[in-house]
């Protein structure tokens, strides 16, 4: 009875913190949606209108969402598909090419990446990339959606390389011998076998970055130029975190100002199931087809 008694403590702990979370989530959930009834009762479909720009002091006040939504997708599928490229490549690298106690080195480098502050990604970005892209490109400052997608894109490496590295090691224990003695060469092998066996686990890892992208603040505000327009590559744009963070602390409490940003909040949070539902999915249906 005694030697259960501590299992049956660490189960309620458990329990008890699951229970915590959720419920703090809950709370969080309902209060972002009830502060947004104001902004969707009166306001409505206007605020995701392209004819609708966000000018919320001016004498005429206006808060449409839909550039700061473009934005942030915009951005977001940038850094994902950058991040993609590099990361599996970078995996493939590491996993094939290098011998093992030298990948190991590079793996704990780039764990170390991982956890850099993401202000720090941003001040590289505006001291170097920005200045660049203001040189090359012949622009007024360089702060552009480009520009914010490659910073995002670094931010996103080390979770990209972690995930497909670990898949490809895991696949290769499964099929490289086999493949081997079958004749096929190294590149035959990752490109025929260990690709599609990997797919579901590319496919997640893709979106899991995605849902990190669309939440990442502090470093795509300090590249992207912070305007409420709708985006080109090499011109300003905004994002629903950098918009929330920008104006959150300086409108007055329980103004329809503040609803509007509750309303973009909204709107990220329905984005972001929607992302990891489709990844969910795309994942299973894969999964079905694994080599």
């Amino acid at each position: 009875m005694l030697r259960k008694l501590p299992d049956k403590i660490s189960r309620f702990l458990i329990y008890l913190t699951a229970f915590g979370v959720s419920a703090l989530m809950a709370i969080m959930l309902i209060h972002i949606i009830k502060e947004s009834i104001p902004a969707f009762s009166e306001l409505g479909i206007k605020m995701f209108l392209p004819s609708t720009e966000w000018r919320p002091v001016s004498a005429n006040p206006q808060f449409g969402l839909l550039p700061a939504i473009t934005g942030t997708l915009y951005v977001s599928f940038i850094a994902v598909v950058l991040a993609l490229i590099f990361g599996v490549a970078c995996a493939c690298f590491l996993n094939f090419y290098l011998p093992e106690k030298i990948a190991a080195v590079f793996l704990a480098f780039i764990d170390l990446v991982a956890g850099i502050p993401s202000v720090i990604f941003g001040f590289i970005g505006l001291t170097v990339l920005v200045k660049s892209f203001a040189t090359q490109f012949h622009m007024a400052a360089g702060q552009c959606i480009l520009a914010a997608g490659i910073v995002l894109a670094i931010m996103l490496l080390p979770f990209v390389i972690s995930t497909c590295h670990e898949s490809i090691r895991v696949a290769r224990t499964q099929y490289e011998l086999t493949a081997l003695a079958l004749g096929f060469s190294r590149e035959i092998t990752l490109v025929k076998i260990i690709f599609p066996a990997i797919r579901p686990s590319i496919v997640a890892g893709a979106m899991m970055a995605f849902g990190r992208a669309l939440g990442e603040t502090m470093a795509v505000m300090m590249v992207i130029g912070n305007s409420p327009i709708f985006p080109k590559l090499l011109g300003r744009g905004q994002t629903l975190p950098s918009l929330t963070a920008l104006e959150m602390g300086s409108i007055e409490y329980g103004s329809l100002h503040l609803s509007a940003l509750y309303v973009a909040n909204v709107v990220l949070l329905v984005i972001l199931l929607v992302v990891l539902g489709i990844g969910y999915l795309l994942k299973r249906r894969l999964a079905k087809h694994e080599f």
